[in-house]
């Protein structure tokens, strides 16, 4: 009996899967395939897009973008994260290659997604420098709020509130409102 044959994937090696309805990813080479989401998460997707879009029409600090992006720090890693914000300096330049420094990332827990958005994707963005990583429980109404200094997250219940450098004030989120039924 063989040994399987692993696959250690590239960022090149997931641009190349079919557009078959999953999304691909890879962190340090191993593959994450979700499939396509429930209704929920992308409700709530478009909520924080819609509340961040808003607030930096008038905090130019950066642009908010979803989940078809090609974020690749290194040759072995490609993410799609469900929201991120990127700089301003480097949205300008429309060059995927070019967006390294992103102020804020938010996940959207799907049932298939929960480890790779908890651990592995979380691991990754810190190593990068994300200076705020949510992670949003649409199902527990919460969300766990990681810093690079964090060794446990703050869970948040009632709000939210990211004050990225440059802004005069700060983006804040009522969470019962953001979680409100549809």
């Amino acid at each position: 009996m063989g040994m399987p044959v692993l696959t250690y994937y590239t960022a090149e090696m997931v641009r190349a899967l079919p557009e078959d309805g999953n999304k691909y990813e890879t962190v340090y080479g191993e593959l994450l395939v979700s499939p396509s989401p429930r209704p929920w998460h992308e409700i709530l997707v478009a909520r924080l897009l819609t509340e961040l879009s808003l607030y930096l029409r008038e905090e130019r600090v950066g642009e908010v973008l979803g989940s078809r992006g090609d974020i690749s720090w290194s040759r072995d890693t490609l993410v799609q994260p469900d929201v991120y914000v990127v700089s301003i300096g480097e949205v300008r330049t429309l060059d995927w290659t070019k967006f390294q420094h992103l102020l804020l990332i938010a996940e959207v827990l799907s049932p298939s997604s929960v480890r790779a958005d908890r651990f592995t994707k979380r691991r990754r963005y810190h190593e990068a420098g994300v200076p705020l990583y949510w992670v949003v429980d649409g199902d527990a109404k919460f969300v766990e709020v990681w810093t690079p200094d964090a060794e446990f997250p703050a869970t948040e219940s009632r709000s939210l509130v990211w004050q990225p450098s440059g802004a005069s004030q700060p983006f804040r989120l009522n969470l019962s409102d953001f979680f409100r039924p549809v």
